[in-house]
Protein backbone atom coordinates (compact mmCIF):
# COMPACT_ATOMS: atom_id res chain seq x y z
CA UNK A 1 0.00 0.00 0.00
CA UNK A 2 2.70 2.40 0.97
CA UNK A 3 4.50 2.03 -2.63
CA UNK A 4 1.12 2.61 -4.24
CA UNK A 5 1.09 6.25 -3.05
CA UNK A 6 4.63 7.01 -4.57
CA UNK A 7 4.11 4.83 -8.05
CA UNK A 8 0.59 6.62 -8.19
CA UNK A 9 2.22 10.19 -7.54
CA UNK A 10 5.04 9.28 -10.21
CA UNK A 11 2.18 8.18 -12.74
CA UNK A 12 0.29 11.66 -12.28
CA UNK A 13 3.30 14.22 -12.41
CA UNK A 14 5.46 12.05 -14.95
CA UNK A 15 3.19 9.51 -16.88
CA UNK A 16 5.89 9.46 -20.00
CA UNK A 17 8.57 8.50 -18.20
CA UNK A 18 7.00 5.01 -16.31
CA UNK A 19 4.18 4.74 -18.11
CA UNK A 20 4.35 4.91 -21.52
CA UNK A 21 7.54 3.40 -22.16
CA UNK A 22 6.12 -0.02 -20.87
CA UNK A 23 4.17 -3.23 -23.19
CA UNK A 24 0.49 -3.24 -23.20
CA UNK A 25 1.33 -6.37 -20.15
CA UNK A 26 3.11 -4.26 -18.55
CA UNK A 27 0.54 -1.42 -18.22
CA UNK A 28 -2.32 -3.90 -17.53
CA UNK A 29 -0.37 -5.67 -14.80
CA UNK A 30 0.94 -2.33 -12.95
CA UNK A 31 -2.98 -1.23 -13.28
CA UNK A 32 -4.16 -4.34 -11.76
CA UNK A 33 -2.26 -4.04 -9.15
CA UNK A 34 -2.72 -0.91 -8.06
CA UNK A 35 -6.60 -1.11 -8.45
CA UNK A 36 -6.57 -4.00 -6.22
CA UNK A 37 -6.05 -1.11 -3.56
CA UNK A 38 -9.60 -0.80 -4.06
CA UNK A 39 -10.69 -3.98 -2.77
CA UNK A 40 -8.54 -3.74 0.17
CA UNK A 41 -9.77 -2.26 3.76
CA UNK A 42 -7.52 0.13 5.10
CA UNK A 43 -6.60 1.89 8.42
CA UNK A 44 -9.15 4.62 9.71
CA UNK A 45 -5.50 6.95 9.26
CA UNK A 46 -3.25 8.89 6.73
CA UNK A 47 -2.97 5.60 4.42
CA UNK A 48 -6.17 6.51 3.22
CA UNK A 49 -4.05 8.67 1.15
CA UNK A 50 -1.59 6.07 -0.17
CA UNK A 51 -5.38 5.01 -2.11
CA UNK A 52 -5.99 8.55 -3.23
CA UNK A 53 -2.53 8.27 -4.95
CA UNK A 54 -3.17 5.08 -6.38
CA UNK A 55 -6.52 6.21 -8.11
CA UNK A 56 -5.17 9.44 -8.94
CA UNK A 57 -2.33 7.46 -10.89
CA UNK A 58 -4.59 5.34 -12.66
CA UNK A 59 -7.18 8.32 -13.55
CA UNK A 60 -4.30 10.11 -15.24
CA UNK A 61 -3.55 7.27 -17.49
CA UNK A 62 -7.06 6.73 -17.98
CA UNK A 63 -6.77 3.23 -16.98
CA UNK A 64 -10.35 1.26 -16.50
CA UNK A 65 -8.83 0.41 -12.71
CA UNK A 66 -10.03 3.93 -11.67
CA UNK A 67 -12.45 4.53 -9.02
CA UNK A 68 -13.91 7.69 -8.64
CA UNK A 69 -16.48 6.75 -5.96
CA UNK A 70 -13.75 5.14 -3.99
CA UNK A 71 -11.73 7.80 -4.28
CA UNK A 72 -14.19 10.28 -2.98
CA UNK A 73 -15.24 8.37 -0.35
CA UNK A 74 -11.64 7.79 0.95
CA UNK A 75 -11.00 12.25 0.40
CA UNK A 76 -14.74 12.70 2.15
CA UNK A 77 -13.43 10.67 4.98
CA UNK A 78 -10.20 12.05 5.13
CA UNK A 79 -11.64 15.58 5.76
CA UNK A 80 -13.31 14.42 8.64
CA UNK A 81 -10.11 14.87 10.23
CA UNK A 82 -10.00 18.54 10.26
CA UNK A 83 -10.20 20.33 13.41
CA UNK A 84 -12.39 23.24 14.09
CA UNK A 85 -10.37 26.19 13.58
CA UNK A 86 -9.83 28.55 17.06
CA UNK A 87 -8.94 32.57 16.79
CA UNK A 88 -9.33 34.47 14.37
CA UNK A 89 -6.89 35.41 11.12
CA UNK A 90 -4.05 38.05 12.54
CA UNK A 91 -4.86 41.51 11.49
CA UNK A 92 -2.13 43.82 10.11
CA UNK A 93 0.11 44.81 12.67
CA UNK A 94 1.86 48.47 13.46
CA UNK A 95 4.31 47.64 10.11
CA UNK A 96 1.21 46.82 8.89
CA UNK A 97 2.12 43.04 8.28
CA UNK A 98 -0.73 40.74 9.43
CA UNK A 99 1.55 38.76 12.05
CA UNK A 100 0.75 37.05 15.62
CA UNK A 101 -0.07 38.93 18.51
CA UNK A 102 -0.81 37.85 21.80
CA UNK A 103 -4.42 36.92 21.06
CA UNK A 104 -3.68 35.17 18.04
CA UNK A 105 -1.11 33.97 19.37
CA UNK A 106 -2.78 31.64 21.66
CA UNK A 107 -1.22 33.47 24.68
CA UNK A 108 -5.17 35.48 25.86
CA UNK A 109 -6.93 33.32 23.46
CA UNK A 110 -7.34 29.92 22.47
CA UNK A 111 -5.37 29.24 19.51
CA UNK A 112 -5.11 26.67 16.11
CA UNK A 113 -6.11 26.80 12.64
CA UNK A 114 -5.77 24.20 9.70
CA UNK A 115 -5.09 21.32 12.24
CA UNK A 116 -6.28 17.69 11.17
CA UNK A 117 -6.02 14.48 13.69
CA UNK A 118 -4.58 11.66 12.54
CA UNK A 119 -6.49 8.52 12.92
CA UNK A 120 -10.26 8.05 14.64
CA UNK A 121 -12.33 10.85 16.50
CA UNK A 122 -11.52 10.96 20.01
CA UNK A 123 -7.81 10.33 19.71
CA UNK A 124 -5.57 13.14 20.31
CA UNK A 125 -2.66 12.57 17.87
CA UNK A 126 -1.32 15.72 16.57
CA UNK A 127 2.50 14.66 14.99
CA UNK A 128 3.91 15.57 11.96
CA UNK A 129 1.59 13.34 10.19
CA UNK A 130 -0.84 15.88 10.57
CA UNK A 131 1.70 17.85 8.69
CA UNK A 132 4.80 17.26 6.84
CA UNK A 133 5.11 13.58 7.07
CA UNK A 134 1.25 12.85 5.20
CA UNK A 135 -1.98 14.96 5.80
CA UNK A 136 -0.82 18.52 4.97
CA UNK A 137 1.76 17.49 2.26
CA UNK A 138 -0.40 14.94 0.98
CA UNK A 139 -3.83 18.10 0.57
CA UNK A 140 -1.16 20.32 -0.70
CA UNK A 141 0.34 17.83 -3.84
CA UNK A 142 -3.40 17.07 -4.65
CA UNK A 143 -4.33 20.76 -4.78
CA UNK A 144 -2.08 20.78 -7.69
CA UNK A 145 -3.06 17.53 -9.35
CA UNK A 146 -6.65 17.71 -8.80
CA UNK A 147 -7.61 21.58 -9.37
CA UNK A 148 -9.00 20.67 -12.79
CA UNK A 149 -11.33 18.54 -11.75
CA UNK A 150 -11.89 18.90 -7.82
CA UNK A 151 -11.72 22.72 -7.19
CA UNK A 152 -13.51 23.49 -4.47
CA UNK A 153 -11.61 20.51 -2.66
CA UNK A 154 -8.41 21.45 -3.48
CA UNK A 155 -9.41 25.40 -2.73
CA UNK A 156 -10.02 24.91 1.26
CA UNK A 157 -6.40 22.10 1.73
CA UNK A 158 -5.03 25.40 -0.09
CA UNK A 159 -6.31 27.55 2.46
CA UNK A 160 -6.34 25.19 5.37
CA UNK A 161 -2.02 25.45 4.41
CA UNK A 162 -1.91 28.96 4.61
CA UNK A 163 -3.53 29.06 7.85
CA UNK A 164 -1.32 26.04 9.20
CA UNK A 165 1.19 28.07 8.23
CA UNK A 166 1.83 30.42 10.34
CA UNK A 167 1.25 27.73 13.42
CA UNK A 168 4.03 25.50 11.59
CA UNK A 169 6.77 27.48 11.64
CA UNK A 170 6.80 27.42 15.31
CA UNK A 171 8.12 23.83 15.39
CA UNK A 172 11.86 24.75 13.97
CA UNK A 173 14.82 26.55 14.90
CA UNK A 174 16.75 28.90 13.27
CA UNK A 175 19.36 26.52 12.20
CA UNK A 176 16.59 24.87 10.47
CA UNK A 177 16.06 21.30 12.81
CA UNK A 178 12.53 20.66 13.53
CA UNK A 179 11.28 19.48 16.59
CA UNK A 180 11.52 15.78 16.66
CA UNK A 181 7.88 14.57 18.74
CA UNK A 182 5.95 11.67 18.06
CA UNK A 183 6.48 8.67 16.22
CA UNK A 184 8.43 7.99 12.86
CA UNK A 185 11.33 10.11 13.31
CA UNK A 186 13.37 8.16 11.05
CA UNK A 187 12.24 9.81 8.20
CA UNK A 188 14.08 12.87 9.60
CA UNK A 189 13.95 15.51 6.82
CA UNK A 190 10.20 14.50 5.66
CA UNK A 191 9.22 16.52 9.10
CA UNK A 192 10.01 20.12 6.88
CA UNK A 193 8.62 18.41 3.52
CA UNK A 194 5.39 21.40 3.90
CA UNK A 195 7.58 23.92 3.00
CA UNK A 196 8.80 22.90 -0.32
CA UNK A 197 5.29 21.54 -1.00
CA UNK A 198 3.69 25.14 -0.64
CA UNK A 199 5.32 25.61 -3.58
CA UNK A 200 4.70 22.63 -5.72
CA UNK A 201 1.19 23.24 -4.81
CA UNK A 202 2.13 27.69 -5.92
CA UNK A 203 0.18 28.18 -2.66
CA UNK A 204 0.95 31.87 -1.88
CA UNK A 205 2.51 32.21 2.15
CA UNK A 206 0.76 34.28 4.40
CA UNK A 207 1.86 37.37 5.75
CA UNK A 208 4.07 38.09 7.19
CA UNK A 209 5.97 34.61 5.84
CA UNK A 210 7.36 35.68 2.55
CA UNK A 211 8.92 32.64 -0.11
CA UNK A 212 12.26 33.82 0.93
CA UNK A 213 11.31 32.77 4.87
CA UNK A 214 10.11 29.44 2.88
CA UNK A 215 13.01 28.81 0.87
CA UNK A 216 14.58 29.21 4.39
CA UNK A 217 12.91 26.78 6.39
CA UNK A 218 13.46 24.33 3.23
CA UNK A 219 16.99 24.54 2.60
CA UNK A 220 18.37 24.82 6.50
CA UNK A 221 16.44 21.70 6.88
CA UNK A 222 18.15 20.14 4.89
CA UNK A 223 21.98 21.25 5.64
CA UNK A 224 21.43 20.40 8.93
CA UNK A 225 21.06 17.08 8.17
CA UNK A 226 24.15 17.21 5.49
CA UNK A 227 25.75 18.71 8.83
CA UNK A 228 26.19 14.93 10.28
CA UNK A 229 27.79 14.15 6.99
CA UNK A 230 28.29 10.07 7.66
CA UNK A 231 26.80 9.82 10.79
CA UNK A 232 23.32 9.01 9.06
CA UNK A 233 24.20 6.65 6.11
CA UNK A 234 25.53 3.20 7.00
CA UNK A 235 29.02 1.70 4.94
CA UNK A 236 27.15 1.12 2.11
CA UNK A 237 25.64 4.56 1.82
CA UNK A 238 21.93 3.45 2.78
CA UNK A 239 19.88 6.17 5.21
CA UNK A 240 19.84 4.45 8.35
CA UNK A 241 17.17 3.83 10.85
CA UNK A 242 17.56 6.27 13.17
CA UNK A 243 18.00 9.75 13.98
CA UNK A 244 21.34 12.04 14.63
CA UNK A 245 22.89 8.62 14.54
CA UNK A 246 22.35 5.38 13.45
CA UNK A 247 19.78 3.81 16.47
CA UNK A 248 17.39 0.98 16.53
CA UNK A 249 15.97 1.71 20.28
CA UNK A 250 13.90 4.58 18.79
CA UNK A 251 12.14 2.80 15.90
CA UNK A 252 8.96 1.58 15.30
CA UNK A 253 7.41 -2.11 14.20
CA UNK A 254 5.99 -0.75 10.80
CA UNK A 255 10.07 0.14 9.86
CA UNK A 256 12.25 -2.13 7.30
CA UNK A 257 15.50 -0.91 6.11
CA UNK A 258 13.69 1.24 3.25
CA UNK A 259 11.46 3.03 5.71
CA UNK A 260 14.34 5.92 5.99
CA UNK A 261 13.83 6.56 2.36
CA UNK A 262 10.27 8.59 3.34
CA UNK A 263 13.40 11.34 4.30
CA UNK A 264 12.87 12.23 0.08
CA UNK A 265 9.37 13.96 0.63
CA UNK A 266 11.48 16.95 1.26
CA UNK A 267 12.42 16.91 -2.47
CA UNK A 268 9.24 17.34 -3.65
CA UNK A 269 10.76 21.00 -3.91
CA UNK A 270 12.84 19.43 -7.01
CA UNK A 271 9.25 19.50 -9.17
CA UNK A 272 8.91 23.38 -8.68
CA UNK A 273 10.64 25.23 -11.75
CA UNK A 274 13.81 27.14 -11.82
CA UNK A 275 11.51 30.38 -12.07
CA UNK A 276 9.69 29.68 -9.32
CA UNK A 277 9.42 32.52 -6.85
CA UNK A 278 10.64 30.22 -3.98
CA UNK A 279 13.73 29.96 -6.10
CA UNK A 280 14.12 33.47 -7.03
CA UNK A 281 13.60 34.86 -3.52
CA UNK A 282 17.06 35.93 -1.61
CA UNK A 283 16.66 33.25 1.80
CA UNK A 284 15.01 34.81 4.43
CA UNK A 285 16.10 33.64 8.21
CA UNK A 286 13.33 32.12 10.81
CA UNK A 287 10.67 34.54 11.29
CA UNK A 288 11.18 33.85 14.82
CA UNK A 289 14.17 34.29 15.97
CA UNK A 290 16.62 37.52 15.99
CA UNK A 291 16.56 41.09 16.88
CA UNK A 292 13.33 42.05 14.82
CA UNK A 293 11.24 38.61 14.44
CA UNK A 294 7.73 39.12 13.16
CA UNK A 295 6.13 36.43 15.07
CA UNK A 296 6.11 35.88 18.61
CA UNK A 297 8.71 34.09 20.76
CA UNK A 298 5.83 31.92 22.40
CA UNK A 299 2.92 30.47 20.83
CA UNK A 300 -0.04 28.48 22.67
CA UNK A 301 -2.18 25.80 20.74
CA UNK A 302 -4.90 24.49 22.02
CA UNK A 303 -5.19 21.18 19.40
CA UNK A 304 -2.25 19.60 19.81
CA UNK A 305 -1.70 20.54 23.35
CA UNK A 306 1.42 22.32 22.58
CA UNK A 307 3.15 25.50 23.60
CA UNK A 308 6.17 26.45 21.66
CA UNK A 309 9.50 28.91 22.27
CA UNK A 310 11.95 30.01 20.82
CA UNK A 311 14.66 31.16 23.65
CA UNK A 312 18.02 30.19 24.67
CA UNK A 313 19.61 29.01 21.04
CA UNK A 314 16.37 26.12 20.73
CA UNK A 315 12.95 25.76 19.92
CA UNK A 316 11.01 23.57 22.12
CA UNK A 317 7.35 22.74 22.89
CA UNK A 318 5.83 21.89 26.10
CA UNK A 319 3.47 18.81 25.78
CA UNK A 320 -0.06 17.58 27.19
CA UNK A 321 -2.71 14.83 26.55
CA UNK A 322 -1.63 13.42 22.76
CA UNK A 323 -1.10 10.02 23.16
CA UNK A 324 -1.12 7.13 19.93
CA UNK A 325 -4.63 5.10 18.96
CA UNK A 326 -2.95 1.87 19.22
CA UNK A 327 -0.05 0.17 21.60
CA UNK A 328 3.38 2.00 19.80
CA UNK A 329 6.65 1.02 20.62
CA UNK A 330 7.84 3.70 23.52
CA UNK A 331 4.96 5.51 23.08
CA UNK A 332 5.01 7.39 26.59
CA UNK A 333 8.31 8.61 25.58
CA UNK A 334 7.25 10.01 22.45
CA UNK A 335 3.83 11.66 23.12
CA UNK A 336 3.90 11.97 26.28
CA UNK A 337 7.11 13.86 27.99
CA UNK A 338 6.86 17.12 28.99
CA UNK A 339 9.42 18.99 26.51
CA UNK A 340 10.91 18.24 23.42
CA UNK A 341 13.72 20.07 21.81
CA UNK A 342 15.27 20.93 18.63
CA UNK A 343 18.62 20.53 20.04
CA UNK A 344 18.14 18.02 23.22
CA UNK A 345 15.58 15.80 21.81
CA UNK A 346 14.10 12.97 23.39
CA UNK A 347 15.46 9.80 24.97
CA UNK A 348 13.67 6.36 24.87
CA UNK A 349 13.85 3.46 27.26
CA UNK A 350 16.74 0.95 26.33
CA UNK A 351 15.65 -1.63 29.03
CA UNK A 352 13.21 -1.97 32.34
CA UNK A 353 15.75 -1.94 35.16
CA UNK A 354 17.07 1.21 36.77
CA UNK A 355 17.06 4.78 35.92
CA UNK A 356 19.91 4.36 33.38
CA UNK A 357 18.24 2.32 31.31
CA UNK A 358 13.98 3.89 31.56
CA UNK A 359 16.31 7.68 30.58
CA UNK A 360 13.68 9.72 32.05
CA UNK A 361 14.43 13.18 30.19
CA UNK A 362 12.15 15.96 30.33
CA UNK A 363 9.41 13.27 32.12
CA UNK A 364 8.23 12.58 36.12
CA UNK A 365 9.18 8.94 36.98
CA UNK A 366 7.31 7.25 40.04
CA UNK A 367 8.62 4.15 41.22
CA UNK A 368 7.24 1.47 43.93
CA UNK A 369 10.07 -1.50 43.60
CA UNK A 370 12.77 0.97 44.77
CA UNK A 371 13.83 2.24 41.74
CA UNK A 372 14.10 -0.68 39.50
CA UNK A 373 11.19 0.30 36.99
CA UNK A 374 9.31 3.43 36.54
CA UNK A 375 6.40 4.41 35.19
CA UNK A 376 5.31 7.87 33.38
CA UNK A 377 2.64 9.57 31.97
CA UNK A 378 1.17 8.37 28.81
CA UNK A 379 -2.53 9.25 29.16
CA UNK A 380 -4.01 12.79 30.35
CA UNK A 381 -7.70 12.98 28.58
CA UNK A 382 -8.25 16.32 30.12
CA UNK A 383 -5.45 17.89 29.14
CA UNK A 384 -5.39 21.76 28.19
CA UNK A 385 -4.28 24.96 27.86
CA UNK A 386 -5.05 27.57 30.39
CA UNK A 387 -4.66 31.48 30.32
CA UNK A 388 -4.64 33.99 33.35
CA UNK A 389 -5.61 37.76 32.61
CA UNK A 390 -2.22 39.07 33.12
CA UNK A 391 -0.55 37.21 29.64
CA UNK A 392 0.06 34.04 31.68
CA UNK A 393 -0.63 30.39 29.57
CA UNK A 394 0.24 26.82 30.63
CA UNK A 395 -0.63 23.26 29.84
CA UNK A 396 -2.47 21.30 32.77
CA UNK A 397 -2.83 17.58 33.13
CA UNK A 398 -3.94 14.73 35.12
CA UNK A 399 -2.68 11.27 35.34
CA UNK A 400 -2.68 8.19 37.12
CA UNK A 401 0.40 6.34 37.12
CA UNK A 402 -1.56 3.93 39.79
CA UNK A 403 -4.92 3.11 40.08
CA UNK A 404 -5.87 5.85 43.28
CA UNK A 405 -3.06 7.70 42.53
CA UNK A 406 -3.09 10.68 40.58
CA UNK A 407 -0.23 13.58 39.44
CA UNK A 408 -1.45 16.82 38.28
CA UNK A 409 0.97 18.55 36.45
CA UNK A 410 1.82 22.31 35.37
CA UNK A 411 4.01 23.19 32.61
CA UNK A 412 4.84 27.01 32.54
CA UNK A 413 6.64 28.35 29.67
CA UNK A 414 9.90 30.75 29.59
CA UNK A 415 9.48 34.56 30.84
CA UNK A 416 11.83 37.22 29.60
CA UNK A 417 13.45 37.71 33.43
CA UNK A 418 14.56 33.76 33.39
CA UNK A 419 13.97 33.06 29.60
CA UNK A 420 16.49 29.77 29.80
CA UNK A 421 14.47 28.16 32.20
CA UNK A 422 10.57 26.63 32.26
CA UNK A 423 8.48 25.66 34.94
CA UNK A 424 6.97 22.74 36.25
CA UNK A 425 4.19 22.23 38.82
CA UNK A 426 3.79 18.64 39.95
CA UNK A 427 0.63 17.67 42.47
CA UNK A 428 0.58 14.33 43.74
CA UNK A 429 -2.11 12.35 45.74
CA UNK A 430 -3.27 9.35 46.95
CA UNK A 431 0.41 7.87 47.79
CA UNK A 432 1.22 8.05 51.18
CA UNK A 433 2.13 4.37 52.31
CA UNK A 434 3.15 3.15 48.99
CA UNK A 435 6.96 3.61 49.47
CA UNK A 436 6.72 5.67 45.87
CA UNK A 437 10.25 7.09 44.49
CA UNK A 438 10.37 10.07 41.96
CA UNK A 439 12.46 11.00 39.80
CA UNK A 440 11.98 14.27 38.11
CA UNK A 441 14.25 14.37 35.02
CA UNK A 442 15.53 17.75 32.65
CA UNK A 443 17.18 17.81 29.46
CA UNK A 444 19.22 14.91 28.19
CA UNK A 445 22.85 16.28 26.73
CA UNK A 446 25.71 14.76 25.18
CA UNK A 447 28.39 13.36 28.03
CA UNK A 448 31.38 14.53 26.78
CA UNK A 449 33.35 17.50 26.80
CA UNK A 450 35.28 19.40 23.82
CA UNK A 451 37.95 17.01 24.68
CA UNK A 452 35.99 14.10 24.13
CA UNK A 453 36.31 13.13 28.00
CA UNK A 454 33.57 12.17 30.01
CA UNK A 455 32.53 15.60 31.65
CA UNK A 456 33.54 15.88 35.53
CA UNK A 457 34.20 18.35 38.12
CA UNK A 458 32.46 21.52 37.42
CA UNK A 459 30.90 20.64 34.44
CA UNK A 460 29.10 17.77 36.50
CA UNK A 461 27.65 19.62 39.29
CA UNK A 462 25.37 18.13 41.89
CA UNK A 463 25.33 19.94 45.47
CA UNK A 464 21.83 19.96 46.89
CA UNK A 465 18.45 19.98 45.09
CA UNK A 466 20.59 21.86 41.99
CA UNK A 467 22.54 19.89 39.33
CA UNK A 468 23.53 20.61 35.81
CA UNK A 469 25.96 19.35 32.74
CA UNK A 470 28.60 21.26 30.72
CA UNK A 471 29.43 19.71 27.94
CA UNK A 472 30.16 20.46 23.82
CA UNK A 473 26.90 20.69 23.28
CA UNK A 474 25.88 23.38 25.95
CA UNK A 475 24.18 23.22 29.45
CA UNK A 476 21.40 21.89 30.76
CA UNK A 477 20.43 21.90 34.80
CA UNK A 478 17.54 21.06 37.00
CA UNK A 479 16.49 22.79 40.32
CA UNK A 480 14.18 22.17 42.81
CA UNK A 481 12.16 25.38 43.71
CA UNK A 482 9.52 24.11 46.68
CA UNK A 483 9.90 25.72 50.12
CA UNK A 484 12.04 23.66 51.88
CA UNK A 485 12.80 20.89 49.50
CA UNK A 486 14.01 17.48 50.43
CA UNK A 487 14.58 16.14 46.92
CA UNK A 488 18.03 15.35 45.90
CA UNK A 489 19.76 16.22 43.00
CA UNK A 490 21.88 13.94 40.81
CA UNK A 491 23.88 13.85 36.72
CA UNK A 492 22.23 10.42 35.92
CA UNK A 493 24.24 8.41 33.34
CA UNK A 494 21.74 7.13 30.74
CA UNK A 495 22.22 4.13 28.78
CA UNK A 496 23.89 4.53 25.42
CA UNK A 497 21.91 4.91 22.62
CA UNK A 498 18.66 6.09 24.47
CA UNK A 499 18.99 9.61 23.38
CA UNK A 500 17.88 10.47 19.58
CA UNK A 501 20.66 13.25 18.78
CA UNK A 502 23.34 11.68 21.54
CA UNK A 503 24.58 8.27 21.13
CA UNK A 504 26.12 9.17 25.11
CA UNK A 505 23.84 11.41 27.32
CA UNK A 506 23.62 12.60 30.87
CA UNK A 507 20.02 13.97 32.77
CA UNK A 508 20.13 16.13 35.63
CA UNK A 509 17.43 14.60 37.54
CA UNK A 510 15.45 15.69 40.83
CA UNK A 511 14.76 12.22 43.32
CA UNK A 512 12.36 12.14 45.93
CA UNK A 513 10.44 9.85 48.38
CA UNK A 514 6.98 10.43 48.50
CA UNK A 515 5.90 10.19 52.21
CA UNK A 516 3.00 12.31 52.63
CA UNK A 517 -0.98 12.01 51.03
CA UNK A 518 -0.63 15.43 49.15
CA UNK A 519 2.71 16.41 47.86
CA UNK A 520 3.76 19.70 45.74
CA UNK A 521 7.16 19.77 43.84
CA UNK A 522 8.27 22.70 41.66
CA UNK A 523 10.94 22.10 39.37
CA UNK A 524 12.62 24.43 37.22
CA UNK A 525 14.55 23.06 33.97
CA UNK A 526 17.58 25.40 32.25
CA UNK A 527 18.60 24.88 29.03
CA UNK A 528 21.31 26.63 26.12
CA UNK A 529 22.65 24.66 23.53
CA UNK A 530 25.82 25.26 21.90
CA UNK A 531 25.68 27.36 18.81
CA UNK A 532 25.55 26.37 15.23
CA UNK A 533 22.51 23.68 15.15
CA UNK A 534 23.50 19.71 14.92
CA UNK A 535 27.36 18.52 15.49
CA UNK A 536 29.46 15.66 14.91
CA UNK A 537 30.72 13.89 18.94
CA UNK A 538 32.71 16.11 20.77
CA UNK A 539 32.53 18.98 18.04
CA UNK A 540 30.11 21.35 19.51
CA UNK A 541 32.01 24.70 20.95
CA UNK A 542 29.95 23.89 24.31
CA UNK A 543 27.38 26.46 26.05
CA UNK A 544 27.53 29.80 24.91
CA UNK A 545 29.26 33.14 27.44
CA UNK A 546 27.29 34.02 29.94
CA UNK A 547 24.77 31.28 30.74
CA UNK A 548 26.01 31.25 34.75
CA UNK A 549 23.81 34.28 34.73
CA UNK A 550 21.22 33.17 33.49
CA UNK A 551 21.84 29.90 35.62
CA UNK A 552 21.69 32.28 38.73
CA UNK A 553 17.83 33.56 37.58
CA UNK A 554 14.75 31.82 38.76
CA UNK A 555 11.19 31.70 37.22
CA UNK A 556 8.41 32.70 38.36
CA UNK A 557 5.05 30.99 38.91
CA UNK A 558 2.35 32.82 37.03
CA UNK A 559 -1.14 33.90 39.69
CA UNK A 560 -2.83 31.58 38.06
CA UNK A 561 -1.12 28.84 38.81
CA UNK A 562 0.62 30.18 42.21
CA UNK A 563 -3.46 30.45 43.11
CA UNK A 564 -4.01 27.03 43.25
CA UNK A 565 -1.46 26.18 45.07
CA UNK A 566 -0.83 25.69 49.36
CA UNK A 567 0.49 28.91 50.56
Amino acid sequence: MVEMSAIGFTLAVAREKLWDPLSEQQKNNLADWLGAINDKEMPDTNWLWFRVFANLGLRSVGSDRFSKEQMTKDLDHLDTFQLENLGDEPDANVDGIPGLDLATAGITAPRSRGWSRDGPEGVRQLDYYSSSFAIQFAQLVYSRLAKEFDPVRCKKYRTRAREFARELVAYYDETGRAIPFGRSMIYRAASASFWPAMAFANVEPPAPLTWGHIKGLYLRNLRSWASLGDQIWSDRGALTIGYAYPNMYMSENYNSPGSPYWFCKIFIGVGVGPDHPMWTAQESGHPGCGSRSLTPQTIALDHPGHILTHSGGHTFLLSSGQACHYPLKHTCEKYGKFAYSSAFGFSVPTGAYTLEQHALDSTLGLSDDDGERWRVRRLAPDARIERDSNGGVWLQSTWEPWPGVTVETWLIPPSSDAPLWYLRVHRIRGAQGRGLKSADGGWAIYDRGRDHRAISGDARFEQGSEARAVSSAGVVGIVALEANSERTAQVVDADANSNIIFARSVIPTLLGEITGNDVWYVTGVFGQPATGGFHKPGSGPGPRAGWENDWILRPAIPEGVLSQMPS
